[in-house]
C-alpha cells in the first residue's frame, strides 16, 4: 500500500484531536463491582500467577489495578490517554503511561494477561487495535475484553467519545481475525437512571 506523507499527517492530526477529546474516568460503582467479580473468577479460573506480566489498557483512575496491587501482582502497569488519569494512578503509587492503545509502545509478546475493559469502543480502528493487544499478549496469554452493547436505554453509540459499539458476533469475528480464541462470553444486565443497560465481555486467548 502507498501511504502519502499527507495521509499519515492526517492520520496523525485525527488522532491528536482524539486524544484532546479524552475525559478522566473517575471511579464509578458498577465498573468497580464488575471489575472485581471478574479478576475474582479469571484470576484463579485461568491460572493467572502473581508473577504475570499484566497489561491494564484504559486503566482510568486504577480500580483494576487496585485489584492486582492488593493481591500482591507486582509486575501490573497501566495505560491511559488522559493526563488526569495518570497523575492519579502515579499518586496511587501504579505504573502507568500515557499512552494511546491503538500504538502500544510494549515489545511482542509482553503480557500474559490485557486487561481492557471499555476501551476499544474507544478506538476509531478496532481491528487494528485488537492487533496490536495480540501483538502485545505472548503465546497462550489472555485477554478480556469487554464492551457496551449498541442501542440499549443508555446509547452508547451516541457518546461523543464512543467511535465504535458494534455488535457482538461482530466483536467475536474482529477477536478472531486479530489472533485471539474466544474462549467464553459473558453479559452484564442492569438498570440505570436512563433504563436498562447491558455490556458484554470475552475472554480470550492467544494460540
Amino acid at each position: 500500500m502507498d501511504v502519502s506523507f499527507n495521509n499519515v499527517a492526517k492520520l496523525v492530526a485525527f488522532v491528536d484531536k482524539i486524544e484532546r477529546d479524552t475525559y478522566p474516568e473517575a471511579l464509578s460503582t458498577i465498573h468497580s463491582e464488575i471489575t472485581a467479580r471478574m479478576l475474582d473468577t479469571l484470576l484463579p479460573q485461568y491460572g493467572i500467577r502473581t508473577e504475570a506480566h499484566i497489561l491494564d489498557i484504559g486503566c482510568g483512575q486504577g480500580p483494576a489495578l487496585e485489584i492486582f496491587h492488593t493481591r500482591e501482582y507486582h509486575d501490573a502497569i497501566g495505560i491511559t490517554l488522559n493526563d488526569e488519569d495518570v497523575r492519579i494512578c502515579l499518586e496511587k503509587g501504579y505504573a502507568v503511561s500515557k499512552m494511546d492503545q491503538s500504538f502500544l509502545d510494549f515489545s511482542d509478546g509482553a503480557f500474559n494477561f490485557v486487561w481492557a475493559r471499555h476501551v476499544i469502543e474507544h478506538s476509531i480502528f478496532p481491528y487494528f487495535t485488537l492487533a496490536e493487544f495480540a501483538r502485545v499478549t505472548a503465546g497462550s496469554g489472555y485477554l478480556y475484553l469487554e464492551v457496551p452493547a449498541p442501542e440499549t436505554a443508555c446509547h452508547h453509540e451516541r457518546n461523543p467519545n464512543h467511535y465504535s459499539v458494534l455488535t457482538k458476533s461482530a466483536w467475536a469475528s474482529l477477536l478472531e481475525r486479530a489472533g485471539f480464541r474466544v474462549l467464553d462470553e459473558v453479559t452484564f444486565q442492569f438498570t440505570t437512571g436512563m433504563g436498562p443497560d447491558e455490556y458484554w465481555g470475552f475472554v480470550c486467548q492467544k494460540p
